[in-house]
């Protein structure tokens, strides 16, 4: 059954009202186009050198769009082919299946490489045809079978002769893209080995120029559903939004850091204006990928603080007896870089506004067993600007303890 998935649903709402709460959130697990065996991340046991397999990671595919919460799952078109073309696990679900349509040289991530370290150049593995029906030569009956929406990345440097040949690669897939009925959102990484260095201060400007600059030839028909890209703070991000809030900013994750890190960021970015977020390591290195998708959902949708959410986090591994990575007070730093995929060179750390130090710890003591209630309205439902943080706190463990049994 053909139904309207949650993607086209919020796109219209936020083109429709600039201040619209709607937020889309996507899971990237599209990394085996950049990191081959270490894809899937180390082995349950941590046996050093050994990683989980393909199909351990797919199987997180599954059980994600399953669960319903996510938007968009990214992944390489050869999951594509597998998962949605042959197995179908995205009919009569809400979230909509897309492929990274080109993997530039700075996400080829081998073990001992140094392609990530050296100017990014244009490069595609994958095909549309390949994503859409899963063969070359599709016809109208088979356009449907598989994705139709990619990411397209670029990466400029800084370099007339390596950023234009970038440019000529986007647009050359806007032309097969257009012609094929293939949506695309755009990612721009920050610099990752840049020819002519500006100071870090600047580079918020440059990549707000170069994506405005880029995109001001290219009309509706063939222009980003949204973008992917750094968040390099309150002042990039409110300047794009205020230049032209169509272009729909949505922020990448980079690495995994911790779960301050990430849940800190997404309510950051939305703060400033990000309507999307697309994290890939930060899910796929969380203990409970489920769990961990729950409070980004919370937290897209402004039903629980960052703060807060990780002690709600911390709280529910507990019950479900699981071993955080780390304790509780470490996992509440801000530590992570989140400009470049391979995490390499200069990074640029989330910044920091004045509300950015975490809250009290006393929050952290609300039980998931404790006798805590919360006020409501007449109808029943949560009355969220009444509640302390520990009704809060209690309000959303208890959530998640029923959702998750």
């Amino acid at each position: 059954m053909l139904i309207m998935k949650s993607l086209d649903k919020k796109l219209d709402e936020i083109h429709a009202d600039q201040n619209s709460n709607a937020f889309i959130l996507a899971d990237a697990k599209d990394a085996d186009m950049a990191f081959g065996i270490a894809t899937p991340g180390k082995s349950p046991e941590h046996v050093d050198g050994e990683f989980r397999s393909l199909g351990q990671y797919r199987e997180h595919i599954r059980q994600n769009v399953r669960q319903g919460l996510l938007d968009i799952m990214l992944m390489s078109v050869s999951s594509n082919d597998m998962l949605t073309i042959r197995e179908r696990i995205f009919d009569g679900s809400n979230v909509t299946p897309a492929i990274r349509a080109n993997d530039t040289t700075d996400i080829h991530v081998a073990r001992g490489a140094s392609y990530p370290n050296v100017p990014a150049r244009p490069f595609s593995t994958a095909l549309l045809d390949h994503a859409q029906c899963g063969q070359l030569g599709c016809d109208d009956t088979q356009i449907h079978l598989g994705a139709n929406l990619g990411l397209f990345s670029m990466t400029f440097n800084n370099d007339v002769e390596l950023d234009r040949a970038m440019l000529e690669a986007y647009k050359a897939f806007r032309i097969e893209a257009e012609q094929k009925g293939f949506r695309h959102f755009l990612e721009v990484f920050a610099p990752n080995a840049m020819v002519n260095p500006i100071p870090t201060e600047q580079i918020g400007g440059f990549l707000n120029d170069m994506i405005t600059r880029a995109l001001a030839g290219v009309p509706s028909s063939a222009r980003p559903l949204f973008l992917k890209m750094p968040y390099l703070g309150p002042a990039a991000m409110t300047e794009l939004v205020k230049y032209d809030p169509h272009l729909i900013p949505g922020v990448l994750g980079g690495s995994a850091g911790t779960t301050y890190d990430a849940f800190k960021l997404l309510a950051e970015a939305k703060k400033y204006g990000a309507r999307a977020a697309l994290f890939g390591r930060k899910i796929k290195d969380a203990e409970d990928e489920l769990c961990f998708i729950q409070f980004l959902r919370w937290i897209a949708d402004g039903e629980i603080q960052p703060e807060e959410a990780t002690k709600a986090y911390h709280g529910v591994l507990a019950g479900l007896g699981i071993r955080p990575h780390r304790p509780l007070e470490e996992d509440m730093q801000l530590t992570s870089g989140i400009t470049s995929y391979g995490s390499t060179g200069r990074t640029i750390s989330i910044p920091q506004t004045p509300d950015s130090t975490p809250a009290d710890e006393s929050v952290g003591s609300a039980s998931r067993d404790a006798d805590v209630s919360w006020p409501t309205k007449p109808d029943g439902l949560p009355d969220f600007p009444k509640m302390t943080p520990q009704q809060r706190l209690a309000y959303h463990q208890t959530r998640l303890s029923d959702a998750i049994g």
